[in-house]
């Protein structure tokens, strides 16, 4: 720990709760105080002591092009000579909404919001609007923000402070949320016999990412469409994650598999609080003023987040072969972890679709919660603090997923590589 990043963190808890504004960041889960950050370019980020990182986390996948990307910090400077925020309609608005629905064909109409909490928790009252319905079906360990009816048995901080919902969150709140496995077809098939005539929607990560990267069977994505049409719920694809970060079309796009909802957020703001949630039009035009279901928000659909957002989603347009170099150098990134625990003997399993994976200290395949859960919290917590002091910045969590920017390179993997053999050789020492 840098000597002013601990000054800051000590300064912090006296005025924010554990001294951050999310759990996560708190690093309590691998034991130390965390480093307080001051700048970021490209691949790599900076403490408050100047000591450089090449970072993995890159905002929760937010920063698929990296940080402080040229064309982005040139249409902020423009914007924000125009003005950050009116209250008021715009053109860039208009903007990502085509641009979105071009991408995502089954969001047809949509809304954009602040974040990927409020996107879901919309997405849920809409779909509840339009079905008449109240109970809600979610996976075991898929976290969807921190909304009252979603905060049960989610996964991210929750999983690592070991925190089953949360308080404040009411029970009869919480009988509105079904609970199954993430993968399980045949607990699909049995709730929707017993409760598909009152159940308003499934959401569910496409691939998960807040129990550490969790890959779906497609069959059980299949059961969950078929199952959703034939009681008429409605499927929710909650894409903030995924959403242009796996491939341009997102899960949806890659599974080929439509929801009737879709929520988005993280790469949609180019690194700005961003959120939006969408899907047919019959479903979306419920939505105040159109329809009875009321959200709104002030900052909504600001401009100075949509500059950045789609000045993002412009050069991932254009330069789709983005798409196979991130998938290349992620390859290559994973394999040489499996390489080097292999040489050092210590059992590691990786789940990774794109440029979104996690690196379980396990030895079997994780597949849901409940294997995930089987990992070894302690030996990641070793792994996370000694690559901190290799100058590797990952996840301060077995539970999270890590990602890849177009700006990583290929020296930065082979110091990551190189990092990883070293921090993995003590890890039985």
């Amino acid at each position: 720990m840098t000597l002013k990043s601990e000054k800051l963190y000590q300064q912090a808890k006296r005025r924010m709760p554990g001294g951050v504004n999310s759990p996560v960041r708190a690093f309590k889960s691998i034991g130390i105080s965390p480093p307080f950050i001051k700048a970021g370019k490209g691949s790599h980020i900076w403490d408050e002591d100047e000591n450089e990182y090449i970072d993995y986390v890159m905002s929760w996948g937010a920063l698929i092009l990296g940080h402080a990307y040229p064309d982005i910090v040139i249409a902020l400077q423009k914007q924000a000579g125009l003005g950050t925020s009116y209250g008021a309609c715009t053109r860039l608005e208009v903007e990502m909404a085509e641009k979105i629905y071009k991408a995502i064909p089954s969001m047809e109409v949509l809304r954009m919001v602040n974040s990927g909490t409020e996107a879901t928790m919309s997405a849920i009252r809409c779909a509840r609007g339009y079905t008449g319905r109240d109970l809600i079906v979610k996976c075991s360990g898929c976290y969807h923000g921190h909304s009252d009816s979603l905060l049960i048995q989610a996964g991210s901080g929750v999983l690592t402070y070991g925190i089953p919902g949360s308080e404040g969150v009411t029970k009869k709140t919480a009988q509105d949320t079904i609970l199954i496995p993430y993968n399980n077809t045949e607990i699909v098939e049995k709730v929707f016999k017993k409760y598909g005539e009152q159940i308003a929607a499934v959401i569910v990560e496409p691939v998960a990412g807040n129990m550490g990267t969790v890959l779906p069977r497609l069959e059980f994505l299949k059961k969950l469409r078929e199952n959703t049409s034939a009681y008429g719920s409605l499927l929710i694809f909650d894409e903030v994650i995924t959403g242009f970060r796996i491939s341009y079309s997102g899960a949806q796009g890659w599974f080929k598999i439509v929801p009737d909802l879709t929520t988005l957020g993280k790469v949609i703001g180019g690194g700005l609080s961003v959120g939006a949630y969408g899907g047919k039009e019959e479903i979306m035009r419920r939505v105040a003023p159109d329809g009875s279901v009321y959200q709104a928000g002030t900052l909504a659909g600001n401009p100075f987040t949509l500059a950045a957002g789609l000045t993002t989603l412009n050069i991932l347009s254009k330069k789709l072969i983005l798409y196979s170099e991130l998938e290349r150098k992620a390859k290559l990134l994973c394999q040489g972890f499996y390489d080097v625990g292999k040489q050092v003997g210590v059992p590691i399993t990786i789940n990774r679709l794109g440029s979104m994976m996690t690196l379980f200290f396990n030895q079997k395949p994780v597949d849901n919660l409940s294997s995930a859960l089987q990992s070894n919290t302690d030996q990641y917590a070793f792994f996370c603090r000694g690559m901190l002091k290799e100058g590797i910045y990952f996840p301060p969590s077995q539970f999270e997923s890590f990602f890849l920017s177009t700006t990583h390179t290929d020296q930065d993997i082979e110091k990551t590589i190189e990092a990883a053999y070293r921090v993995l050789k003590r890890i039985h020492a």
